[in-house]
């Protein structure tokens, strides 16, 4: 099974669909097989005085114009919808509340996701598992036993599943990638384990690739010194275009761990065993 390669665009995007669609063309030209944003109910997630609070940004000075400015409407999604149809590239997102989970109920999307911060809300998980879409659950800021309730869940409600062993820093440094993590949950969960890096460069990427994961997520960006929080852990484009390609080669390059003799090193071996009697 080929890995299943997911752009996160998230809020990279930064409210402006041309950039959007910049992202979208690029996660085709590079071969991804998804692209995924992230939805949240404004009044929902965050709390009035949070939303009052001071921030400078290119929309205002408050948290509530950041967040506004960032956050994509149902008309939006309509447009994002319609041109990945035309890219013939799947597109989901990770609702970070209910209301933004029926809001994406709106869309026949293929796939669902539990970003890391709401691995925790039970009654999400239940609202996600119901629809029966196979869903990308991350376990970054998540204990065993957070991951082992959600696991649950997905299992009581017959939803297919892969966990995403995930490190919720931004940037993560590589020292705090513990990739046998997902060795671990691997054999405790019995499921399939991708892999959702936050780290710079295309290393790590390259190591959880070769440990047999199912998926690998990363957040891309036109130029990681644009303004937003992800960006400096997203990919720009030569990264995304050299990591693609070059994670098909390793999955080529594992083959099936069946022990044989190649036919092309059966002339070599007459060759160099010629003096042996």
């Amino acid at each position: 099974m080929s890995i299943f390669f997911i752009a996160e665009i998230g809020i990279n995007h930064n409210g402006d669909m041309k950039i959007c669609k910049q992202l979208i063309d690029l996660a085709v030209e590079a071969g991804c097989d998804a692209v995924k944003f992230q939805k949240r109910d404004i009044k929902t997630v965050y709390t009035q005085k949070f939303l009052d609070g001071h921030r400078d940004s290119p929309w205002g000075t408050t948290q509530r114009d950041q967040k506004i400015a960032l956050e994509f409407n149902l008309e939006d999604y309509e447009e994002i919808d319609n041109y990945c149809k035309t890219k013939n590239i799947n597109w989901f997102a990770s609702a970070w509340d209910k209301n933004s989970q029926m809001f994406l109920r709106k869309f026949n999307c293929k796939y669902n996701k539990i970003a890391s911060a709401m691995l925790v809300d039970i009654e999400l998980l239940n609202m996600v598992a119901e629809e029966k879409k196979h869903t990308f659950i991350s376990t970054g800021l998540s204990t065993l036993d957070d991951i082992e309730k959600a696991v649950n869940i997905f299992k009581e409600k017959k939803c297919s599943f892969e966990l995403m062993h995930c490190v919720s820093t931004y940037p993560m440094k590589i020292s705090d990638a513990n990739l046998k993590t997902i060795f671990t949950l691997r054999e405790k969960f019995k499921c399939n384990v991708g892999y959702s890096g936050h780290e710079t460069g295309l290393t790590v990427s390259f190591a959880a690739a070769a440990l047999g994961v199912s998926s690998i997520e990363r957040h891309i960006t036109l130029d990681r010194s644009m303004y937003g929080s992800d960006q400096a852990a997203s990919l720009a484009p030569p990264g995304l275009k050299k990591l693609v390609p070059e994670i098909r080669k390793i999955e080529i390059a594992m083959g099936d761990g069946v022990k044989r003799i190649i036919e092309d090193e059966i002339p070599i071996a007459k060759k160099l065993r010629e003096h042996i009697k």
